[in-house]
């Protein structure tokens, strides 16, 4: 048998078996897929262990704090920051247009007194970027160079994300408000806590991915 016949007859076994194109694509997107599941489970189990379970104070004072609504304890905590000197004045941003400082005192009546002079209440915003927005504009109103930052510890991660978009020019202090949820057991153990943290993932991965490809 010549060379030219031998080449022609594994060329046409080769031939034989190569997959039609339709099930090349297909294998390559499932392989895709895989690829892109296999990060963005690794990138979750990132964002949920690196979520603290024990609250520190911050590492240092600022110009002024901020309290992101959605927990009682959030609005408490940084009151108490206030008390200690941690910052010069509190916005609590998000708070409903309904909502009087006397209901806030009601609930917390020995920081009367820091309502008469050192507290504001943002009735502005709907959602986290809305809060961005409105600390931003409170901030350079009262041209603060740096906040503390409080919102729940699985919140802090998007919160910081939109932060610095809105006050780039501005330090932020996170001081994370840990649950009972996540500070009595590991995430993982609670079905209800690995939902909360697997939907604020992919609200994350949005607020970045919208950042930073928006105009």
């Amino acid at each position: 048998m010549k060379p030219d016949d031998k080449s022609s007859i594994l060329a046409g076994a080769q031939h034989k078996r190569r997959r039609p194109w339709p099930l090349r694509i297909v294998g390559g997107c499932i392989g895709m897929l895989g690829s892109l599941a296999v990060i963005f489970c690794g990138g979750f189990l990132l964002f949920a262990t690196g979520i603290p379970r024990t609250e520190r104070p911050p590492q240092h004072t600022a110009d002024g704090i901020v309290a992101l609504t959605g927990g009682a304890s959030r609005i408490s905590d940084a009151m108490d920051l206030l008390a200690r000197n941690f910052g010069n004045r509190l916005l609590i941003s998000g708070v409903n247009p309904a909502t009087r400082p006397s209901e806030l005192i009601r609930l917390t009546p020995e920081y009367e007194k820091l309502f008469n002079c050192c507290i504001d209440l943002g009735h502005q915003a709907l959602n986290t970027t809305g809060n961005a927005a409105e600390i931003a504009q409170w901030s350079r109103a009262l041209g603060f160079k740096s906040l503390i930052v409080v919102p729940s510890a699985w919140h802090m991660p998007r919160a910081l994300v939109e932060l610095r978009r809105e006050a780039s020019d501005t330090e932020l202090i996170p001081f994370p408000v840990v649950t009972d949820r996540m500070r009595e057991a590991p995430w993982w153990t609670d079905v209800q806590t690995a939902k909360l943290l697997m939907l604020e993932y992919i609200k994350y991965l949005a607020a970045t991915l919208r950042i930073r490809f928006e105009p």
